[in-house]
């Protein structure tokens, strides 16, 4: 049985291809880098992250972008002919005043690990491009045309482009093909697909939040026109309605307690060899009664079927399942209940030791860790040099994973001599760059021991709890402890980092916080991304000042010993 969501998390707008017995899917990374995540798994049920697409930030620039600004929409295609990975993405940079400012490039490989080709540059008309290799080997771009005039045609229509793989270039007409199957507006995310000699056009609509769906279409066609599937949309979380809703993306109106998964859009379809087909799509889980998602947007998989006079559906109705079929199991056999908006999984236990590598699932805000952390100045531990504050949109010294559980313990043991105010480590929960919480080590009076400091960035307004002295020389342990919506934060002493820090015990600092309030929905600056935990060292001094991490643990699940 597949357990939905398969990527738990922020892991939004899910890019889904086979090649062979492998899958893969590759989802949007926005600010944080390495970019452009991919996935990896045999059975559909299993992922795993394997790589990272764009990992030299030399050729990729995103500091001093706004939160959930960056790498938007990546799309996973391969061509059979030339025997390589196609990724094509958008870089957004502004979408001040609705001017949408972004580029959008391709990246080619001979293998998922790369090499990965220089960006290649297609345009700027809008964002979502998405790579079709037709059976006569000619290749097409189709994205969302953003619209600057007003009027009806707002937010913009699917526009369809050839491209040209020996000079590299768009060539050819831009033409309009779709404005939407729906009267739900806000097209996005579209796809080409052929089958038995007709071309579909897959599209996300009503935009990212609550009234978002899978619509689809065909023709005879590539350049349409596009006849729309009489059953769209053909998968969505909120109820059907027919009218334009072009406002906020969020669309809290649209919530639909009946459905266990919601804001689900933004698909990809994906066969087996045995021509089973699967759609991959965005989804969220939120806490109610106040609809904020603090794990972003999560990828999930529903099963599909191809009906007799050649239309999509998902098995069971239009709403998104919880569970879902893996494809060697029977349908009839399969026991599909709900455990919880957390649905059933294995618990984790993640220890980063630090011994000759980060795990792949650190990332940082904007540039590579490796700017500012090192594995050898003191082989076993990650050394990290402090850099600007936690709020900076520059370079920021926070290594940092998923949160993918509202039931998570992260802990971690530091080794650290702050001797100024300005100087801070610690342990971070963290959405963004105006919303985190960072339990840290600092020197608030020179004369005195250091203390630690418990501060909370609320839509860029500043709370801090004052803890106690901490004694110089030991290790300094500090964990957090998500439970629900209950976020609490501990501390504890060791003599040496070899003591059994599951015998010691554990300190509150401050009281019990909501950890709802990291989300899109509650936060006023970022939207579209997600929570991670990470370790993090400031130094807004001189940039000398540096924290040891032995260890940094992340538990999928809950425990107070």
């Amino acid at each position: 049985m597949i357990v939905n969501p398969i990527l738990p998390g922020f892991n939004p707008d899910p890019s889904i291809l086979r090649l062979g017995s492998e899958y893969y899917i590759a989802t949007s990374t926005f600010e944080w880098f390495p970019a452009i995540a991919i996935y990896h798994s045999t059975n559909l049920k299993d992922w795993k992250l394997i790589t990272h697409v764009i990992q030299d930030d030399t050729i990729l620039n995103l500091k001093r972008l706004p939160s959930a600004k960056g790498v938007w929409a990546p799309c996973l295609t391969y061509n059979h002919k030339q025997k390589l990975f196609y990724v094509v993405f958008s870089l957004m940079y502004s979408h001040n005043a609705r001017y949408f400012d972004v580029d959008n490039f391709l990246l080619t490989a001979p293998s998922i690990y790369g090499p990965w080709s220089v960006p290649i540059y297609l345009h700027s008309v809008g964002f979502d491009p998405s790579f079709f290799h037709d059976d006569d080997g000619r290749q097409y771009v189709v994205c969302l045309e953003w619209e600057l005039r007003n009027g009806p045609g707002r937010p913009g229509a699917i526009v369809l482009q050839e491209y040209d793989g020996f000079t590299q270039q768009m060539i050819g007409p831009l033409k309009r093909i779709s404005n939407g199957f729906t009267r739900r507006g806000c097209i996005e995310g579209p796809h080409i697909y052929k089958y038995k000699g007709l071309y579909y056009l897959l599209l996300a609509e009503g935009g990212t939040g609550y009234g978002h769906c899978v619509t689809l279409g065909r023709s005879a066609s590539i350049w349409g026109p596009y006849e729309g599937d009489p059953g769209n949309p053909i998968l969505s979380a909120s109820e059907d309605f027919d009218e334009l809703d072009n406002d906020h993306y969020l669309k809290p109106h649209r919530y639909n307690p009946k459905a266990a998964l919601q804001k689900t859009g933004h698909a990809s379809i994906v066969a087996t060899p045995d021509e089973k087909v699967y759609m991959a799509h965005l989804c969220a889980r939120p806490f109610t009664p106040e609809l904020r998602c603090t794990l972003g947007r999560e990828t999930a998989l529903q099963r599909m079927y191809w009906t007799n006079d050649g239309w999509l559906r998902k098995k069971g109705g239009k709403l998104p399942d919880l569970f879902v079929e893996e494809p060697e199991e029977d349908a009839d056999h399969i026991l599909y209940q709900e455990t919880g908006k957390q649905s059933a999984r294995k618990i984790q236990e993640k220890r980063e030791d630090f011994e000759n590598s980060c795990d792949i699932q650190f990332v940082s805000p904007r540039c590579s860790w490796k700017h500012f952390a090192s594995l050898t100045d003191r082989p076993g531990y990650l050394r990290i040099f402090g850099r600007q504050s936690l709020c900076s949109l520059d370079e920021v010294a926070l290594v940092a994973r998923r949160l993918i559980s509202i039931q998570a313990d992260v802990r971690c043991a530091m080794e650290f001599i702050p001797t100024d105010f300005r100087h801070s480590a610690g342990l971070v929960i963290y959405y963004d760059n105006m919303n985190h919480f960072f339990l840290r080590l600092t020197r608030l009076i020179p004369e005195a021991p250091p203390q630690l400091m418990l501060t909370q960035i609320e839509n860029g307004q500043r709370k801090e709890t004052e803890g106690p002295f901490i004694e110089e020389g030991k290790v300094l342990y500090l964990r957090l402890t998500v439970h629900g919506r209950e976020l609490c934060f501990f501390w504890t002493q060791a003599r040496s980092a070899e003591d059994n820090v599951e015998k010691l015990v554990w300190h509150n600092l401050g009281s019990i916080f909501d950890v709802s309030v990291l989300s899109d929905e509650y936060c006023t600056t970022g939207e579209f991304t997600g929570t991670f935990v990470g370790i993090a060292c400031v130094d807004t001094l001189n940039r000398h000042v540096y924290a040891d991490f032995d260890w940094f643990e992340y538990r999928e699940g809950y425990s107070l010993s």
